[in-house]
């Protein structure tokens, strides 16, 4: 006969280690690490036919307004700075994080704005997806960016909905910002590539 143990059984407790990133910062950081891939294969796309190119920019194409776009590139700058003390003041004083929080999502508007008049301009002068490379580039490079542009717009206007109603969790708000500060941080780089 087989003898069975009346000795209780130990179970391993659970671990209650906090994690060193949310779940939503860590999500939100592997999508922009494919987001980058995707930039990286586009720029070096565009810089290898440019190089390759006889003549830039193709004859018959309008100039890209680099002065006019230093300046939006410097709003859309301002803003990541301003979502960036939002943020930190968030840490501290939730309602004082608010006016931060605003501006940073008006300069943003601003920024997707001015290219959108932008691109109403260069389309009356002659730059189209098929007048050339460059206009395929262009609306290519910098389409998808404006598409990351408006979407992370989008969840920065949730986040200050969410202020307001007093529900938005930190974690909600850094997975925002790293998305956001993606769009500012990628934009001097395709700036400097596409417009110079």
């Amino acid at each position: 006969m087989a003898r069975h143990s009346t000795a209780p059984l130990h179970i391993a407790a659970e671990s209650h280690r906090e994690a060193l990133l949310p779940n939503g910062v860590l999500g939100m950081l592997i999508f922009i690490l494919t987001e980058i891939m995707l930039f990286a294969g586009l720029i070096s796309a565009f810089v290898i036919w440019k190089a390759g190119a006889p003549t830039w920019p193709p004859a018959g194409q309008p100039r890209l307004p680099f002065e006019e776009t230093a300046v939006n590139t410097l709003a859309l700058l301002a803003s990541g700075v301003l979502l960036h003390v939002a943020y930190r003041t968030y840490r501290t004083d939730r309602a004082r994080a608010e006016r931060p929080l605003v501006l940073a999502v008006l300069l943003g508007a601003a920024f997707v704005l001015f290219q959108g008049m932008e691109w109403v301009a260069l389309i009356r002068e002659g730059l189209t997806l098929t007048s050339s490379t460059l206009g395929s580039f262009f609306y290519l490079i910098i389409g998808i960016h404006a598409l990351h542009a408006v979407v992370a717009l989008g969840f920065l206007v949730q986040a200050w909905i969410r202020l307001r109603g007093g529900w938005l969790a930190q974690s909600q708000l850094a997975a925002f910002c790293v998305l956001w500060y993606f769009v500012v941080g990628v934009w001097p780089i395709l700036y400097g590539v596409v417009y110079l």
